[in-house]
C-alpha cells in the first residue's frame, strides 16, 4: 500500500469535458487562434461541450511529453516572457516635476514668481529655494521606497519544473527553469509548496489541493483533479468568463495560487498578460480617487490662495485711499502676502513624512511607497481586513470532539489520530495534510496511539472525500480495524445508520458548522485479517464514533492588536470570502463582537446609499467576492470614513483601489505590492498599529505647524494692515519682513522633529479646512491684539515716531515683539494638552529660545543697523514683558476653552 493512486485525464479521442471553459490558444502554424476569456481548452460556443485534455494539447501543438526546446524558444521570442505588466520606473526629472503638483508647493511657487515679478529678489530667491528643497526631499524619499519595493520583487523570484525535449524522439527531461521562461504548451510538474507559475490545465494529479486565497479570498485549500468525462454543455456564463465559476473548476489551476498538498502534472494554457492573475489587475484601476491627504491639502491650499490673492490688492487700495501712496507699496504688499503664507509648509510636510517613513522602514520594516500615504495612515478611522492571515493563521486546530449525542467525548479524537498517524506513515504522501497535523497535535499526549500496528492505508482523495487506515489492535488477533475519517456526508453514507439517526447527526453537524467549526466525521469497523489489498469497497457498514471539530488557529498578536486599534479610534471591519459562521467564531474568540454578519446576498440587495448607511453598523461581511469588498470600502468612504484596506491577493485589488490607503505584506502577490501604498514586513495587525502611530506622529506635527503658523501669520497681517493705515510710514520694511520670515522658517523646522503629546495618538489626525479656519481666526485675532498693544507700547515708550530715528526704533520694537510672540505661540499651542510643561518637545523649546535670542539681540548688532533698526529704551522692554505675559495668559485660556469644546464633540 505504499503507492498512491493517481487520477489522470482520459486521452482518447472523442471524449468530452463539458466543464472546461474557452481557451487562450497560442497562435501556431496551422492552428486556429482564439484568445478567449478563460484558459482550459479549445474554444467553444454556448451549448457545445468543452474540449478534452487531448484536444487542449493538440490546440497548443504540444503533448504529454512537453515541448521541444526549439518550440519553446520560438514561442518565448514571439509571445514574450511569463511576467505581469509592470509599471515603468519613474525617472528623477519626472519625479521632481510631479512633486511640483503638490498644492502646497504650487502656492509657494506662485508666490516666488510674483515676488520676482515685482523685483523683490530676496523674497523670490528664498521662496524658490524652499520649493526646490521640498521637491528634492519628496523625490528622494519616494525613490528610496521604490528601490525597496524592487528589492522585494527580487526576493520572490522562483522556478518551475518543466518537461522539455531536445528532439522529437528524445525522452522528456525534467528541468528547473525560471518561471519567466514558461510558454503556453509547456508541461509542468506541481509539488507541495510550489507556486502555480501560469494558468494550467491538469493532466494528472494525486491528492492535489491548492490554496486560491490570493485569487478568491477563500482560506480553505481547494481539491483539484483532472476531468475528462462527457457532461453538460458549456454554460453561457463560462463563455463570458465567469470568474467565480472558473476558480471552482477542479481541472484548472491559476497563476497566483499555491500547492497545499499532493502533486500533479499540467499543461500551461496561458502566460503573462493573458493569465487570470493579470486580467484581475487592470492598469486603469491604478488611478485611485482623492485620498484623505489630497482632500485636506486641497481644502487648506485653496483657503491660503484666497487669502494670498486678496491681501495685496487690499494693502494697495487701503494705502492709496488713506495715505495717497502708489505702487511704491507693492513690494510691501507682496511681502505681506508672503508673510501670510506658510512658506516652509512643503518642506515641513515633506520632512515630517519622510522622517516618519524612514523610521518605519528602519525600526519595523514598513515601506511607505507614497509619502502622503503616511498622513492617510494617521487619518484612518476604519481598517478593513481579511480573516485568513490577519485574524487567523492559515492552519486549523482542534477545538473539541463530540460523540453521536453531541456530548464531549475524546474517543472520536483518539481514533481520528490513529487514522492520521498511519495514513501518513503508510500512504507515502508527499506532504502531511493540515487537518492530520492538527489532529495529531491535539492528541500528542495520547500514549495509546503507539499500541497499534499499521497494516494499510487508503489516503484521502477529492472524489471519496475521506481517508481510511487499517490497523491491528492489541489483543485482537485475526482482526483488522478499519478507521475512517473525512467529510461528514461521505462518512455518514458509509455508516450503518437508520434514517432518523442520519438526520439527527446531520443536524448536529449543521449546528457545529453554523457555530464556525469545521467537522471531521470518524467511524470504524472490523474485518477478518487478510493479505489481499484493501479498497474503497471495504469502506461500508461502518460504526459511527463522533465528530472532531476544528477551527482556524488564531494569530497570536491579533487580540492585543485589535485592542490597540480600538484604543486609537480605529474600527476594524472584516471582509472575507469565508462562511459567516467561521468568521464570526474567529471574531468572538478574539474579543471582536461580530454583531449581525452581512452576507454577499444582502450587499447585492442594497443600493449604494443604503449600503453606505449600513456599513457603519456592520463589522463582518462574509462570502464576499472582490467586487463586494470594493463596494463595502467605497460605501465606507462615501459615509465620510477614512478607510484603509489590508490585502495580499489579486482578489483584494479592487478594494485596495477603492480605499484611501492600500496596505499589503511583503509576501503579497506582485500586483498587490505594486498597488499598495504601504508594504508591511508581515501580515500583522500589530505592524499596522505601528504604522498608524507613525502616521499620527507625522500628521500631528504637520497639523501643529499649520495651526501655529497660520494663526500667527494671520495676526501679523491684520496688525500690518492696521499699522499701515495708522502710521505715516511703512510699519516694517520689505527687507525686515524677509529676515523675520527667514527666522520663522528656520525655527519652524523643529516641528518636523517634534514628538507630539500622547493624546495626539488616541484619535485619527485629519486636516479639516473648516476646523483650521476657526482655529486660525480665533488665535490670529488674539495675536493681532498683542501686536496692536505693542503699537501702543511703542508709541508711549518712544514719545512719537515720525522722525527717522523713531521709525527705526518702531521697526526694531515690532520686529522683536513678532519673534517673541512667535516663540510663545510655538510653546503654548503645541499639539497636546499641557505640552509646554512636559518633557517632550525638546526641538521646539530649543527653536523658541533661539528665536527669542535673535529677536532681542539682532536690533543691537551692526546687521540690525543695516536693516534699518536701532536700539530701544529700557522702558519698552518692561512694557513689552507685561504685554507678553498678558498674551501668554490669553493663549492658555483660549487653548483650554478650545480643548474643552473639542472634547465635547
Amino acid at each position: 500500500m505504499g503507492s498512491v493512486p493517481e487520477s489522470s485525464a482520459a486521452a482518447g479521442p472523442g471524449s468530452t469535458d463539458p466543464d472546461a471553459p474557452s481557451a487562450v490558444v497560442v497562435p501556431m502554424s496551422g492552428v486556429s487562434v482564439d484568445r478567449g476569456p478563460a484558459p482550459g481548452g479549445a474554444h467553444a460556443r454556448t451549448g457545445e461541450t468543452a474540449p478534452t485534455s487531448l484536444q487542449v494539447l493538440r490546440s497548443l501543438d504540444s503533448g504529454p511529453r512537453g515541448l521541444l526546446e526549439d518550440q519553446a524558444g520560438e514561442r518565448l521570442t514571439r509571445l514574450g516572457e511569463n511576467t505581469l505588466p509592470a509599471w515603468r520606473p519613474v525617472s528623477w526629472p519626472r519625479r521632481f516635476l510631479r512633486s511640483l503638483r503638490d498644492p502646497f508647493t504650487s502656492v509657494l511657487l506662485c508666490l516666488g514668481l510674483v515676488s520676482a515679478a515685482v523685483a523683490s529678489w530676496g523674497t523670490a530667491s528664498v521662496t524658490l529655494v524652499l520649493v526646490v528643497v521640498s521637491c528634492l526631499l519628496r523625490s528622494a524619499e519616494e525613490h528610496r521606497a521604490d528601490r525597496s519595493t524592487a528589492a522585494l520583487r527580487a526576493l520572490v523570484a522562483t522556478t518551475a519544473t518543466v518537461l522539455r525535449r531536445t528532439d522529437p524522439d528524445a525522452a522528456p527531461q525534467a528541468r528547473e527553469l525560471p518561471v519567466e521562461e514558461l510558454v503556453p504548451g509547456d508541461v509542468i510538474r506541481l509539488a507541495p509548496g510550489d507556486l502555480v507559475p501560469a494558468d494550467v490545465r491538469l493532466l494528472r494529479a494525486s491528492g492535489l489541493t491548492v490554496h486560491q486565497s490570493a485569487l478568491t479570498g477563500e482560506s480553505a485549500p481547494v481539491a483539484k483533479h483532472p476531468v475528462d468525462t462527457p457532461s453538460r454543455p458549456l454554460a453561457a456564463d463560462a463563455v463570458r468568463g465567469d470568474v467565480e465559476g472558473l476558480f471552482t473548476r477542479p481541472e484548472l489551476c491559476f497563476q497566483g495560487s499555491s500547492v497545499a498538498s499532493g502533486s500533479g502534472t499540467a499543461v500551461v494554457t496561458a502566460t503573462g498578460a493573458e493569465t487570470r492573475f493579470a486580467a484581475a489587475y487592470d492598469g486603469s484601476a491604478r488611478r485611485r480617487g482623492a485620498s484623505a491627504f489630497d482632500r485636506s491639502v486641497h481644502g487648506i491650499s485653496w483657503t491660503l490662495i484666497r487669502f494670498m490673492l486678496l491681501t495685496p490688492p487690499l494693502v494697495l487700495m487701503a494705502n492709496a485711499a488713506l495715505r495717497g501712496r502708489g505702487l511704491e507699496t507693492l513690494p510691501f504688499a507682496v511681502a505681506v502676502a508672503v508673510g501670510l503664507t506658510p512658506e516652509m509648509l512643503p518642506v515641513i510636510v515633506t520632512t515630517a513624512l519622510a522622517r516618519g517613513a524612514s523610521l518605519l522602514a528602519r525600526d519595523h520594516g514598513v515601506i511607505v511607497k507614497r509619502l502622503p500615504a503616511l498622513h492617510d495612515l494617521g487619518a484612518i478611522d476604519v481598517l478593513c481586513v481579511d480573516k485568513t492571515g490577519t485574524l487567523t493563521q492559515d492552519r486549523p486546530v482542534v477545538g473539541h470532539s463530540l460523540n453521536a449525542s453531541g456530548g464531549s467525548d475524546p474517543e472520536a479524537l483518539h481514533w481520528a489520530a490513529v487514522n492520521a498517524l498511519w495514513t501518513l506513515q503508510l500512504a507515502d504522501l508527499p506532504a502531511p495534510d493540515a487537518l492530520d497535523e492538527a489532529v495529531l497535535d491535539a492528541a500528542e499526549e495520547d500514549e495509546a496511539l503507539s499500541a497499534y500496528d499499521g497494516v494499510a492505508a487508503l489516503p484521502f482523495d477529492p472524489v471519496r472525500r475521506l481517508a481510511t487506515a487499517v490497523v491491528r489492535r492489541p489483543g485482537k488477533l485475526g482482526v483488522h480495524t478499519l478507521v475512517t475519517k473525512g467529510a461528514v456526508e461521505a462518512v455518514l453514507e458509509r455508516c450503518a445508520l437508520d434514517e432518523t439517526e442520519r438526520i439527527g447527526l446531520s443536524a448536529l453537524a449543521a449546528r457545529e458548522t453554523a457555530n464556525g467549526m469545521r467537522l471531521l466525521a470518524v467511524a470504524r469497523t472490523e474485518r477478518p485479517a487478510r493479505t489481499r489489498a484493501y479498497t474503497a469497497a471495504d469502506e461500508r457498514g461502518l460504526t459511527f464514533l463522533g465528530f472532531v471539530a476544528l477551527r482556524d488557529a488564531l494569530t497570536p498578536s491579533a487580540a492585543d492588536a485589535l485592542d490597540a486599534l480600538r484604543d486609537r479610534g480605529v474600527a476594524v471591519k472584516v471582509l472575507t470570502g469565508d462562511d459567516p459562521g467561521t468568521v464570526a467564531r474567529a471574531c468572538r474568540d478574539l474579543g471582536l463582537d461580530p454583531g449581525e454578519v452581512m452576507s454577499a446576498e444582502r450587499i447585492d440587495a442594497l443600493s449604494d446609499r443604503a449600503l453606505a448607511e449600513a456599513v457603519g453598523r456592520t463589522t463582518v461581511f462574509a462570502r464576499c467576492t472582490p467586487e463586494h469588498k470594493a463596494r463595502v470600502v467605497a460605501a465606507l468612504r462615501t459615509s465620510g470614513r477614512t478607510t484603509g484596506f489590508l490585502g495580499d491577493g489579486v482578489n483584494d485589488l479592487p478594494a485596495m483601489h477603492a480605499s484611501d490607503i492600500g496596505i499589503c505584506p511583503r509576501n503579497a502577490v506582485d500586483v498587490a505590492r505594486e498597488t499598495a501604498d504601504v508594504v508591511l514586513a508581515e501580515k500583522d495587525l500589530a505592524a499596522i498599529d505601528d504604522a498608524i502611530t507613525a502616521g499620527r506622529l507625522s500628521s500631528g506635527n504637520i497639523a501643529t505647524y499649520l495651526r501655529i503658523t497660520l494663526s500667527s501669520n494671520l495676526g501679523n497681517v491684520i496688525a500690518m494692515l492696521a499699522a499701515g493705515l495708522m502710521l505715516p510710514f511703512l510699519p516694517m520694511l520689505p527687507a525686515q519682513v524677509l529676515v523675520q520670515n527667514l527666522c520663522f522658517d528656520v525655527a519652524q523646522l523643529a516641528f518636523a522633529f517634534d514628538r507630539p503629546a500622547a493624546e495626539v495618538l488616541r484619535w485619527p489626525t485629519v486636516l479639516r479646512p473648516r476646523d483650521f479656519l476657526r482655529f486660525i481666526t480665533g488665535f490670529g485675532l488674539l495675536n493681532a491684539t498683542a501686536d496692536l498693544a505693542t503699537f501702543a507700547v511703542l508709541a508711549y515708550a518712544l514719545h512719537g515716531s515720525a522722525t527717522v530715528g523713531g521709525q527705526e526704533a518702531f521697526h526694531s520694537g515690532w520686529f522683536t515683539e513678532n519673534l517673541l510672540t512667535q516663540a510663545l505661540v510655538m510653546l503654548l499651542l503645541r499639539t497636546g494638552g499641557r505640552a509646554a510643561g512636559g518633557r517632550s518637545g525638546g526641538p521646539l523649546r530649543m527653536a523658541a529660545c533661539g528665536l527669542s535670542v535673535v529677536g532681542l539681540l539682532l536690533p543691537l548688532t551692526p546687521l540690525g543697523a543695516l536693516l534699518g533698526m536701532s536700539a530701544l529704551p529700557p522702558l519698552y522692554y518692561l512694557l513689552l514683558a507685561t504685554v507678553l505675559a498678558l498674551y501668554a495668559y490669553g493663549l492658555r485660556a483660549a487653548r483650554t476653552r478650545y480643548e474643552r469644546k473639542w472634547s465635547r464633540r
